[in-house]
């Protein structure tokens, strides 16, 4: 059970979303149908002086989005004359045009195809053994259930058992704990979203090969199972104006993530790669203003960093190229942790500036004075469960006994237990077919 100052009340809702906040278009369609609400950058998509770039910025970030048709189709809107065809041009305009990818940081031009090693967070522990991997840890320690659990839920379930689980929580709550110090209010979120929201955070859930699971339509109509509570959260927060007063506004949320993602790399065995997994989400909301969203990303990378050393395990902070951001981000670092029994890097979090890029397709807004911008976006991952059990679990095993030592920051958390051992009573289970 979480701690009962995690719990949010409508209370506290009240004072970070005050009852001046005004509702306004209640459904991207009705946007899309509208000719009087541009709510992209239409001025930047259309201009041709752009066109070049933005071309070029397309092919760089994996060849979403196709800008010279958006173009095409924005001048047959604007040479068209009857009222009933142009709305119907508009709305393949503003369908083609949502393809189009954020602008990307300059300094990324000069990066190529390989990420900017930015620092490296604590050494790298030194062994006089031959480090195991992860599930072999578990094993032996009877932590972790893979094996056997398709009738359960299918290719890549899992589930995690004693002290194991401990952990987990633990992880969790101190995290909580941390963001809660820094400003941050805790918010609990639907895992179900509409496919408007989805798409309006920047994923794709037409894509043959998608991350997105979506649920029967003929049954329950147009939802999905979110990947990130960042969707939640910026659904949450559209169709409302805030008060430029309360921005910047930080949000963190616990939850389930889906992703329908499969890989058949032996690198991303076991855990790695899960189709759904725990997350504490990290979600900020600033002024219309590049220098605040980026002193926000840079506040969420600092989080992440100070967290991953705190818990002693080797990590590289990356700044990400253009064909690694996706669509939505206009800047995006990575924390890779060292796993030993792997002898791998691996991605533990990931922090984004999305600018409004966001913001313009949910119709995020705040007010300042007497007139409404649209907002920057920032997310960030507090901690995904898996790979930092995986981190840690490999980086403080013992080489005789079956046990694993637990980070100091975390013994309060696991009522000061300092090691992961072996159930005294192990649950033994045996399968048998019924016929």
């Amino acid at each position: 059970m979480y701690h009962a100052k995690f719990q949010i009340w409508v209370g506290r809702l009240q004072q970070v979303f005050p009852v001046t906040h005004r509702y306004k278009c209640s459904a991207t369609k009705a946007i899309l149908s509208d000719p009087a609400i541009l709510t992209l950058d239409v001025a930047y998509i259309t201009d041709s002086r752009n066109t070049h770039k933005i071309d070029k910025l397309i092919q760089s970030r994996k060849g979403k989005g196709d800008i010279h048709l958006v173009q095409k189709l924005w001048k047959e809107y604007n040479e068209e004359t009857i009222e009933k065809m142009k709305s119907k041009k508009y709305e393949k305009f503003m369908l083609e045009a949502c393809k189009i990818p954020n602008q990307a940081h300059s300094v990324l031009d000069s990066y190529g195809i390989e990420p900017k090693i930015v620092k490296f967070i604590n050494d790298k522990r030194k062994f006089d053994f031959q480090p195991r991997d992860f599930a072999d840890l578990c094993q032996k320690c009877d932590l972790l259930k893979t094996e056997f659990l398709g009738f359960l839920a299918g290719h890549k379930s899992y589930i995690i058992k004693d002290s194991l689980a401990e952990l987990e929580q633990a992880l969790i709550q101190r995290t909580c704990d941390e963001l809660l110090k820094k400003g941050f209010s805790l918010i609990s979120v639907p895992d179900f979203l509409p496919y408007h929201v989805i798409e309006g955070c920047g994923m794709d859930i037409k894509a043959e090969r998608g991350q997105v699971y979506t649920l029967d339509p003929s049954l329950h109509g147009d939802l999905c199972l979110s990947g990130t509570s960042e969707m939640a959260i910026a659904g949450f927060l559209s169709n409302q104006v805030l008060n430029v007063d309360e921005l910047p506004l930080k949000l963190a949320a616990v939850s389930r993530c889906y992703r329908a993602e499969i890989s058949s790399s032996f690198d991303e065995r076991g855990i790695y790669r899960v189709h759904q997994f725990t997350k504490v989400e990290m979600f900020g909301v600033t002024k219309n203003d590049i220098s605040q969203s980026e002193a926000l990303l840079q506040e969420f990378v600092d989080i992440q960093s100070e967290l991953s050393a705190s818990y002693g395990i080797h990590c590289q902070l990356l700044d990400m190229p253009l064909h690694e951001l996706g669509a939505p981000a206009y800047r995006k670092f990575d924390i890779e942790a060292w796993m030993p029994g792997r002898n791998m890097f691996g991605e533990i979090s990931s922090s984004s500036n999305c600018t409004d890029f966001q913001a313009r397709r949910l119709n995020i807004k705040y007010e300042s004075g007497e007139d409404t911008y649209f907002c920057h976006t920032v997310n960030g991952t507090a901690c995904a469960v898996p790979r930092m059990l995986i981190a840690l679990l490999e980086t403080f095993q013992n080489r005789y006994a079956d046990t694993i030592n637990i980070p100091e920051v975390l013994w309060p958390y696991m009522n000061y237990q300092k090691l992961l051992t072996p159930p005294v009573f192990p649950l033994k289970m045996r399968y048998i077919k019924s016929w």
